[in-house]
């Protein structure tokens, strides 16, 4: 049964894959859609939402090792990371298919994803999905990439954005998101 799961649950990610494009949509997953997770990182640390607290705005890119769009953008969210650190901003993106769907990661993807994150130079934080955020975010997650981003307290700033973008357009988006924040 454990394997059925993880086959549809891959099947479906890999359909989301394909269909990714588009942009910005108006669905919004909620306010405080991240407050009170936990999860943990590439590297097995334990990560929670005290990560928002020293940042504004946070850039969350829920991406999937399958996906082109989702890797050739990544060394622009790298790029981005480097260039809004000052600014009050960070980047975390989201592996989107390093887990089994029942609390288990699937290691080859996240060996998978490290060697993605070093060969693009998208040196921000990458989580691992826990359980907390599969059921608050991925179950409403349609496509990848999808990013949204939230506030100091995990609450999310507006809709989501769907597909990959260029340099050019996250800085206006997240000029925008600074803006709405800052006033």
């Amino acid at each position: 049964m454990k394997k059925l799961w993880s086959v549809l649950m891959l099947t479906a990610l890999l359909t989301m894959g394909l269909t990714a494009c588009g942009g910005e949509s108006s669905q919004e997953t909620g306010t405080g859609v991240l407050a009170g997770f936990t999860a943990q990182d590439l590297e097995g640390n334990d990560v929670d939402d005290s990560i928002f607290d020293d940042y504004d705005v946070t850039m969350i890119n829920v991406w999937g090792t399958f996906c082109g769009p989702c890797i050739q953008e990544m060394p622009d969210l790298g790029q981005l990371a480097e260039d809004y650190a000052d600014k009050g901003v960070q980047i975390v993106g989201i592996v989107s298919d390093a887990t089994d769907y029942e609390g288990g990661y699937l290691e080859e993807n996240v060996e998978l994803a490290k060697e993605i994150v070093e060969e693009t130079g998208a040196g921000y934080l990458h989580l691992l999905p826990s359980q907390d955020v599969l059921n608050r975010v991925l179950t409403s997650i349609q496509v990848v990439p999808t990013t949204f981003f939230v506030d100091s307290e995990g609450n999310q700033l507006g809709g989501i954005v769907t597909g990959s973008k260029s340099y050019d357009d996250w800085t206006a988006i997240l000029d925008q998101k600074l803006e709405e924040v800052n006033g």
